[in-house]
C-alpha cells in the first residue's frame, strides 16, 4: 500500500530542498504541480493542450484541469510514496483532491507543515544576492561572497532582486498565509497535520523528518 504526503510551508522554509532530499532518501515520487503542468504542456498531451489554452490567454488554469494533469503524471497513487509539493494550497483544492482520490478509495495520509517565523523568512530571503552578469547566487548567511558585494566568479557588483526586498517578502507571506491558514486548520482538524520547526538547522529538520517517516 502506498502513502500520499503533502509538504506545506511558506517561501523560505526550505520546503523544496527538503522535498528533494526526502525523494533521494526514500525513493518517493516528488510531484510539483508547476513542474508537471509545464511538462504536460511541453509534451502536448491532451490535458496539456487544454492547460496551454488558458496559460497562453494569461488565465489561471482551472482546478479540474490541474487535477487532470496531476493524475496524468501519477496514474497510480496507491503504489509507493507520493509526495505532493506545494499542492493543495487552499481548502477548495484540498477538497477537490480528496474527492478525486476518494474515487480510488485513497486519501492524503499526512501533511507536513514546515513552520518558521515570518521574520526568519524575511532574514533568509532578503540575504539572497544575485550576480546580474553570470547568474551566480549567494546568501549573506549561508553562502556569502568572499569579497563583500562582489561576485566570486566574475567580480560584478551583486544585486538583490525586487522580490527579495523585505517589504516584498512580507507581502508574499501575507498572501501565502491568507490562503494557507484555513488549509492548515482543515488538515489539523482531520488529524493529518505534522508540524516541523523549519527554523532549526537543516540537519535537525531532516532528523525530525526522519522520525515522522520512520527512516
Amino acid at each position: 500500500m502506498g502513502e500520499i504526503l503533502v509538504f506545506l510551508g511558506p517561501p523560505g522554509a526550505g520546503k523544496g530542498t527538503l522535498a528533494s532530499w526526502y525523494r533521494e532518501k526514500t525513493g518517493a515520487k516528488h510531484i510539483s504541480t508547476g513542474d508537471v503542468l509545464r511538462q504536460a504542456v511541453k509534451d502536448e498531451t491532451e490535458v496539456g493542450k487544454t492547460a496551454a489554452k488558458y496559460m497562453n490567454a494569461g488565465k489561471l488554469v482551472p482546478l479540474d484541469v490541474i487535477l487532470d494533469v496531476l493524475f496524468e503524471a501519477v496514474p497510480d497513487f496507491s503504489t509507493g510514496t507520493i509526495l505532493l509539493d506545494g499542492f493543495p494550497r487552499t481548502v477548495d483544492q484540498a477538497e477537490a483532491l480528496e474527492k478525486r482520490l476518494g474515487k480510488k478509495n485513497l486519501e492524503v495520509d499526512r501533511v507536513v507543515l514546515f513552520e518558521i517565523p515570518d521574520e526568519d523568512v524575511v532574514k533568509r530571503l532578503s540575504g539572497r544576492l544575485l550576480c546580474p552578469n553570470c547568474g551566480a547566487v549567494y546568501n549573506l548567511e549561508s553562502a556569502p561572497p568572499h569579497r563583500e558585494g562582489l561576485c566570486d566568479v566574475c567580480g560584478t557588483e551583486l544585486i538583490r532582486r525586487k522580490d527579495d526586498e523585505p517589504d516584498s517578502i512580507r507581502e508574499r507571506l501575507k498572501v501565502y498565509w491568507d490562503s494557507t491558514s484555513p488549509l492548515v486548520s482543515y488538515y489539523r482538524d482531520r488529524g493529518k497535520l505534522v508540524p516541523i520547526d523549519a527554523s532549526k538547522g537543516i540537519e535537525e529538520v531532516r532528523s525530525e523528518l526522519k522520525n515522522i517517516s520512520n527512516l
